[in-house]
């Protein structure tokens, strides 16, 4: 087995050597994403559905496109205009797709844990593509993937992450891992939107967005969001542009070069300003085509299949 565990549901307790693997093996194939013709047979006879309860555009398209370029058979499956409108459980839909001769899962789903259930309903192999306000492990891989390229490596380095932590998924995953990975994290946004105890996860806390950019070799900037939070947790949001949106007049303060990234989508003028998200110093379309050789990775580590001769 390529990695010492047959599913990636999130990044709680993934070894270093792990992550290292996958980005490893990421960066190796992402240079079929440039060829005249960028696909490649490793998983021909695999077929793999991908199971989104949420709606979703990166993602989604980042996955289709990796099992594309890997020759996997991809099954597209959306929750409006299924069984699942008509009352039949989460549990039957999965086994009965499985019953149909599948390999791999992609699911994404508004509820924590639901692609640990699945482990415990089939046995095909279950990548969690987000769950509710848990991990979202791919993103933060990619985004870990983003930073290692431009900086050579992880260790040492400080990264904020800004915003709506509470209920981002993505914060969780990637506090996870780049703690793993011997980076520095930070995170940062009104108290409301910091969970109590998070520093337990080995991170420090600022309400202070000055002192954030401060500290930071890098910003992961993340949205507000809006539709799993209860209202009245900051005053506006134009309040909240004022005191934690990323400008050029705020960074200039700054004599350094902070790289700045955001998983998306982008709310612009409000967390981020578009002359911020669209400059030199942001790597976010990076991030972008990163994801697509980050799941290609993990499909292929997690098929078994050995892809050094055909990539």
């Amino acid at each position: 087995m390529a990695l010492s565990n047959r599913h990636l549901l999130g990044l709680d307790g993934v070894p270093a050597e792990d992550i290292s693997k996958i980005l490893d093996t990421a960066e190796s194939l992402k240079t079929i994403l440039s060829r005249p013709i960028p696909k490649v047979p490793t998983l021909r006879g695999i077929t793999v559905v991908n199971l989104f309860f949420e709606n979703s555009t990166r993602t989604r398209i980042s996955f289709e496109l990796a099992e594309k370029r890997l020759s996997a058979d991809t099954v597209n499956f959306t929750s409006s205009g299924s069984s699942v409108k008509k009352g039949e459980t989460l549990k039957d839909t999965v086994r009965n797709i499985e019953a149909m001769k599948i390999d791999m899962v992609v699911i994404r789903h508004a509820s924590a844990g639901t692609p640990y259930f699945l482990t415990k309903c089939i046995n095909s192999v279950i990548i969690n593509a987000g769950d509710g306000r848990h991990e979202h492990p791919t993103q933060a891989l990619l985004d870990m993937m983003t930073l290692r390229e431009k900086w050579g490596t992880l260790k040492g380095k400080k990264v904020a992450i800004i915003g709506d932590i509470r209920h981002s998924r993505v914060a969780g995953s990637n506090m996870r891992g780049l703690v793993t990975m011997g980076a520095e994290v930070l995170v940062c946004g009104p108290r409301t939107l910091i969970p109590p105890g998070i520093e337990e996860m080995g991170v420090h806390v600022t309400y202070n967005l000055d002192e954030a950019l401060a500290w930071a070799d890098a910003l992961n900037v993340l949205r507000i969001q809006l539709e799993r939070q209860e209202k009245g947790l900051f005053p506006s949001i134009r309040e909240y542009h004022a005191e934690y949106g990323i400008t050029r007049e705020r960074l200039k303060r700054f004599d350094k070069e902070i790289v700045i990234m955001h998983p998306g989508p982008i709310n612009r003028g409000v967390e981020i300003d578009s002359d911020v998200a669209d400059s030199d110093a942001s790597i976010i379309l990076e991030q972008v085509t990163n994801g697509v050789a980050v799941r290609m990775a993990v499909l292929v580590l997690l098929s078994g299949i050995d892809a050094a001769h055909e990539s």
